[in-house]
């Protein structure tokens, strides 16, 4: 049964591998990745005609990073933040052959034999490592997907150690794509500060500074599926952190995003483009000028899909709060401080669902602003929810 759980490694009950399931199971998936009717996709993603992602439906902005004009970047990222809370970025800058290697590397990964895959395994004390999705609750429903979690950021957290050492050029290719991100994410920030008439290092110094930033990269895999009707390989959540750019797979589609107006959009993706979307900590430092809004992921029956999110975070003992220069008598605190690992603490403690999580600590920042959330116990490294 190697190939198919790890059994150990601290979890509360044996770690399914979905890659596992998904060649085992036949037609019909097992009723744990069965999810309730109101949860299933409104809309599922057809694999690729001739390499090209089918589409054509409404998406999310799109904003050209090298537009001579920085106010008007400014402009345009800040109106995609605060109507979508997501936009795709083009001509950002970063290579596009190292976008494809960061994917062909990881895509490599996941096809090794389970036993090279185990040897990563990961564990409740940092879920550094390969993993797969669990409830909050022994027994509860599961997500069809496994993932790969590692830590770039502060320096004391990344241990090339725990990365895989097959295929041979993953290491150096992850190390370089992910210092580009993290250069890419500065400047994002950069932008979202402009846009809320501030300083432009305002936001990134409400972060910690640059080099005190966290980031982290949690690189997703989506068997195929038999029954993609029935389940999602991620459930409807917001991302806790502060903020992810999404390198998505260049043949299949995945990602659902909630509209302005309610509805589950599938995103068509731009090649090479970067998909970047609001965290909950950007939507509390902005006082919720900035959405961070909610998304899922769909499956297929075709094909197998890969996608590669990197969180750019506070740092993780800092307390976080609506920025002062955003709050004013007509426009109270909404969100009380806390740091970003007791965020996560509650976040976990609660497992994902949807928006509801934040908008219960607004309720209370509201009514209350300016008070303190009770201090929780964390591990040094939680990993974050996928996009």
């Amino acid at each position: 049964m190697t190939s198919c759980f790890n059994g150990g490694a601290g979890w509360p009950e044996p770690v399914v591998r979905v890659q596992a399931v998904s060649d085992t199971c036949g037609e019909t998936i097992p009723e744990r990745y069965v999810k309730g009717l109101s949860e299933r996709p409104s809309s599922l993603s057809p694999a690729s005609e001739d390499g090209v992602v089918v589409g054509g439906g409404p998406n999310i902005p799109v904003v050209d990073l090298s537009m001579p004009d920085a106010a008007a970047t400014s402009q345009a990222v800040a109106a995609a933040c605060r109507e979508w809370g997501f936009f795709q970025a083009v001509n950002h800058g970063m290579r596009p052959e190292l976008l494809r290697s960061a994917r062909a590397v990881w895509r490599d990964f996941f096809r090794q034999p389970a036993e090279v895959r185990e040897r990563y395994a990961n564990s409740p004390a940092t879920y550094e490592g390969y993993g797969s999705c669990l409830g909050i609750a022994k027994g509860g429903p599961l997500d069809w997907g496994d993932y790969y979690f590692l830590h770039l950021l502060p320096p004391s957290l990344k241990s090339h150690e725990k990365w895989p050492l097959l295929p041979s050029s993953l290491r150096d290719t992850t190390e370089e794509y992910g210092e580009e991100v993290v250069q890419l994410c500065r400047r994002v920030m950069r932008l979202l500060s402009s846009g809320l008439g501030l300083e432009a290092g305002r936001l990134q110094a409400a972060f910690g500074g640059e080099g005190c930033e966290g980031a982290c990269m949690r690189v997703n895999f989506y068997p195929r599926c038999p029954q993609p009707e029935l389940t999602l390989g991620v459930a409807a959540h917001s991302d806790p952190g502060g903020m992810t750019m999404l390198l998505v797979d260049d043949h299949v589609r995945g990602l659902q995003v909630r509209s302005p107006d309610g509805q589950w959009i599938t995103i068509d993706p731009v090649p090479d483009a970067f998909i970047v979307n609001v965290g909950d900590q950007i939507q509390v430092l902005s006082n919720a000028a900035y959405k961070s809004v909610e998304h899922r992921v769909t499956v297929s029956s075709a094909e197998d899909r890969l996608s590669m999110a990197f969180f750019y975070n506070p740092r993780s003992d800092l307390r976080i709060a609506p920025m002062p220069e955003l709050v004013a008598p007509g426009r109270p605190a909404l969100y009380p401080e806390m740091t970003f690992d007791e965020y996560r603490v509650f976040i976990r403690q609660r497992g994902l669902a949807g928006k509801a999580q934040l908008e219960s600590l607004k309720t209370k920042g509201a009514t209350a602003a300016g008070c303190s959330a009770a201090a929780a116990p964390v591990p040094a490294a939680v990993g974050s929810p996928s996009s």
